[in-house]
């Protein structure tokens, strides 16, 4: 059965009704699922057996028969693991029906059925008696509910509800605590994720200086949480002014609240500074004992580093304080923890009673619209002074006497750029409500209100009245719009350029003049875990998940790429970047479809395990902007990307191998179709015959 399914394509900004399959969602939401990333994670496996084993032991101890609640069974690998360890009963709980089917065979396969039953529920759901679910309560809790934050997957209300209503009193639980740290330090470049710096900018009249909206200096910023890989950030890019201070426990053995709350603990500061930015992270303890622990820990706070366990479906935490404030070292400081049922965060408070008295505890909220448009990367984008400048000098090479510019990008400074180098007139086109009133304040701010005109309305429906019926001679866009997730989606300035035209001069400039796709073969160190078959986990056959999420893949995913910050993820370049297509945004887009064959070299021997593609924008015959490689490749092929994008990954469906043979290197080949009508790139890969 087909249904139709509406979407808007940020390629052509245009509303889309598409026929999808019945169970497009459903394997969506399995092929970009974790478990073959939690699968692969030995550490966490080895930890939950360790305290599963304990406490099974702990009951029979006890002369009680073991009797488990396994609250998001997903494989029912924990399920299996309780029964092998001497569980009399397991009851595994999972709410989604595809994961509820496919833990029914696994648990059947390994030969489980008579000892775990998979109950397809929500837990809050799950009923206790004669004719319930569970005939009586279980003693023993195990659960995995935790996200990057802990308690971002709604832990504690579940947890609530189980003690309430499913598990014994004192019943022993694994994992049996969890503990949330800290550690405050002050980051220019975190910082740059989260507030406006001064922008500036050199002109002929000497520097101008791009100021942020007092609105937006004191806005407390977004309320969610950055999770990134923080052992990818480097330490000289923050300076420590905490000691790691445990700032909150949850003792999973008993009755847990998810009522909003708030942990202080007094610091000395390590040194003086402006406290701007908490890292955290948790651990949990799968033993009363503490002895069987798996942390978070970044590689600072580990005590062997050496044996730094990589994962994905759990990383770290970056949140921002309200505003920076001085700290001196040696004078102590009180850093609390809030939070609520679902989120976390974070503000700093002098060491008085009084003041501790009056902690702020309402979650924080942007009101400043800029936390609104721009995520944390586009701040950071924003905040570049070498991309600013790169732009500002483009910019320079174009703009002539009587500039008539048109900016096109959601909340962009360029439009500012233009007006203090010299156009006679800039026009930008701000299509949400967010970006609208975030130009307004900056303009405001920078007293440019009458200097720059606003026009609200998608580029698309322009008319020659809001130009002023005037001829654009320069339309110019980074270009970034929000709605992107790829790095082609960003195209859609080509799709703009094209109804506009007709208010375009003739010979009028467009900047970017052209864009080009790249890509490269890399191998990854570690991001390959997360399509990679996990066949046997801790002793248990799960090869039918793997073909679960093979089947969802090949539905659609496997012939798609998908957005990665890579800047987190290290991979070394097995082939030389290549230019894929080159789309020329001096001319309205074609009506035929753009094609490219060809092939890439493997010049260093590694596994092949997917193609990295990205976008190059060339402002000028002179200067390009990377949205992708930063630099040079090195002789061993490690890269550098760019920071502030996600580039687009495309895994290969076999992980190729290449052996370098005697008459020559092998290479992958590739065939890369851009559709004018629809704005997608459709693409495949191939490991291509051995090249003479």
């Amino acid at each position: 059965m087909k249904v139709f399914c509406g979407r808007a394509n940020p390629t052509t900004g245009s509303l889309e009704w598409l026929e999808e399959d019945e169970h497009y969602d459903y394997h969506q939401e399995i092929a970009r699922s974790s478990y073959a990333d939690m699968l692969h994670d030995k550490d966490r496996n080895i930890k939950y057996y360790q305290g599963i084993r304990a406490a099974v032991n702990r009951v029979k101890d006890r002369g009680q028969k073991a009797l488990v609640l396994d609250i998001g069974t997903g494989t029912g690998l924990l399920s299996m693991m309780a029964v092998t360890a001497g569980a009399d009963f397991c009851y595994a709980i999972e709410v989604f029906k595809p994961m509820a089917d496919a833990a029914v065979k696994i648990v059947e396969k390994n030969g489980f059925s008579d000892k775990i039953k998979v109950i397809n529920k929500h837990s809050t759901e799950v009923t206790v008696g004669p004719d319930g679910d569970l005939p009586c309560r279980a003693n023993i809790l195990v659960t995995e509910l935790f996200d990057t934050e802990l308690i971002g997957e709604g832990a504690l209300p579940s947890y609530e509800h189980a003690h309430r209503h499913l598990v014994q009193e004192h019943c022993e639980a694994v994992p049996h605590k969890a503990t949330v740290y800290a550690q405050l330090v002050e980051s220019r470049r975190m910082w740059s994720w989260n507030k406006l710096f001064p922008v500036r900018v050199q002109t002929s009249l000497g520097e101008q200086v791009i100021v942020p909206p007092s609105e937006l200096e004191r806005c407390p910023g977004a309320p969610s949480v950055y999770d990134i890989q923080l052992n990818q950030v480097s330490t000289a890019d923050f300076t420590v002014l905490s000691d790691v201070l445990p700032m909150f426990s949850v003792d999973f053995s008993k009755q847990v609240s998810s009522s909003a709350a708030c942990h202080s603990r007094q610091f000395v500061p390590l040194a003086s500074g402006q406290a701007q930015v908490v890292l955290s992270w948790w651990d949990i303890e799968m033993d009363p004992e503490g002895k069987i622990r798996c942390t978070m820990a970044p590689f600072w706070a580990q005590t062997d580093p050496q044996e730094l366990q990589w994962r994905d479906h759990w990383m770290q935490c970056v949140y921002f304080l309200p505003q920076e404030e001085p700290v001196v070292q040696g004078s102590p400081r009180c850093l609390v923890a809030h939070h609520d049922d679902y989120c976390v965060w974070y503000s700093l408070q002098t060491t008085s009673a009084d003041e501790n008295a009056k902690v702020y505890q309402v979650r924080p909220v942007c009101d400043c619209q800029a936390h609104l448009l721009w995520n944390r990367p586009r701040f950071g984008e924003i905040n570049d002074q070498d991309r600013t400048d790169q732009y500002a000098q483009a910019l320079r090479t174009v703009l002539m006497p009587g500039t008539i510019c048109l900016c096109v990008s959601d909340g962009s400074l360029l439009s500012v750029l233009a007006h203090y180098l010299g156009a006679e007139q800039v026009f930008t086109v701000e299509s949400s409500v967010a970006s609208y009133r975030l130009m307004k304040r900056i303009f405001k701010a920078n007293h440019l209100e009458d200097k720059i005109s606003i026009i609200k309305k998608r580029p698309e429906l322009l008319t020659s009245a809001d130009l002023e019926g005037k001829k654009v001679s320069l339309l110019l866009g980074e270009p970034f719009f929000t709605t992107s997730l790829l790095p082609w989606h960003n195209l859609y300035f080509w799709y703009v350029r094209t109804s506009v035209d007709q208010y375009l001069e003739p010979g009028a400039v467009v900047m970017p003049q052209a864009a080009s796709l790249h890509a490269m073969v890399v191998e990854f160190r570690d991001l390959w875990r997360i399509r990679s078959p996990c066949g046997d986990c801790e002793g248990f056959d799960v090869h039918i998940m793997d073909d679960m999420i093979k089947h969802s893949l090949d539905f659609r995913e496997s012939r798609e790429a998908e957005p990665h910050p890579l800047w987190e993820y290290p991979c070394r370049s097995l082939s030389e970047p290549q230019e894929i297509l080159t789309f020329d945004f001096q001319q309205p887009i074609p009506q035929q479809p753009v094609r490219a064959e060809g092939s890439m070299e493997l010049r260093r021997p590694g596994k092949s395990h997917g193609a990295v593609l990205w976008m190059e924008y060339h402002l000028t015959p002179d200067s390009t902007v990377s949205t992708g490689l930063m630099n040079p490749l090195e002789d061993k092929g490690y890269c550098s990307w760019n920071p502030h994008c996600k580039q687009a990954v495309y895994f290969f469906s076999t992980t190729l191998d290449p052996r370098v043979p005697l008459d020559g290197p092998q290479s992958v080949s590739y065939a890369v179709e851009f559709h004018p009508l629809t704005g997608d790139i459709t693409m495949e890969f191939r490991l291509a015959d051995t090249l003479n």
